[in-house]
């Protein structure tokens, strides 16, 4: 894709989000994307077939952020239960950061019928995949002591608990996005045998 290419795509895929995460899925209409993102309805039509593409486009694009974001902060931490800490503070803190994807992620995703649905469950499943790596790599340096731990469980089981606390911090600003850093981390690590007291998850900047 040429450069203006992808900044146009860029451009409307912008503009989506405002538009989205403001009137919701069904009251976007692609006019007010265009107009927004100062393109024209051609130029949505030539990178999206239609807006429920966009729409899964934008989910697409905040997961690879997540992830990269993810990634990127585990780098330099050798492998064990310091990679889980920080991994699942990294996600928590992406979601506090960047407020509105979430929002279109996490409550306007769901509902909306089977491709959104599906959409849902890859990202739940991309994400616990990559809980359960760490899972794995923490095991194996032996500093997990619980023994026989379901580590394909234990993702989606903490993957559910953070949905489901950012969703409600999306609707309601409660649990505050420090709180839920703060206090969620230290009580997931707890579950799979590993003592940590809260402080030692650094609150994320509010949104």
């Amino acid at each position: 894709m040429s450069r203006d290419k992808e900044a146009t795509r860029n451009k409307i895929l912008d503009a989506a989000l405002d538009v989205f995460a403001n009137k919701g899925y069904h009251d976007t209409k692609l006019d007010e994307i265009a107009n927004e993102s100062a393109t024209s309805k051609g130029s949505i039509y030539f990178h999206f077939p239609n807006k429920e593409r966009l729409f899964l486009s934008l989910v697409d694009q905040f997961s690879d952020l997540l992830e990269k974001q993810t990634r990127k902060a585990i780098e330099s931490e050798p492998e064990g239960i310091g990679r889980v800490k920080i991994a699942l503070t990294t996600v928590l803190e992406t979601f506090a950061r960047y407020r509105r994807p979430a929002k279109v992620l996490l409550v306007q995703a769901m509902g909306l019928g089977q491709p959104f649905e599906q959409k849902r469950l890859e990202v739940n499943e991309r994400f616990a995949r990559m809980i359960a790596e760490y899972l794995e790599e923490a095991i194996e340096a032996g500093e997990i002591p619980i023994e026989d731990i379901d580590v394909e469980f234990t993702s989606h089981a903490w993957i559910g608990a953070i949905y489901h606390l950012v969703i409600r911090w999306v609707y309601t600003g409660e649990p505050s996005s420090e709180k839920i850093v703060h206090e969620l981390v230290p009580m997931l690590l707890r579950t799979v045998g590993h003592q940590t007291e809260p402080s030692d998850s650094k609150p994320a900047d509010s949104a």
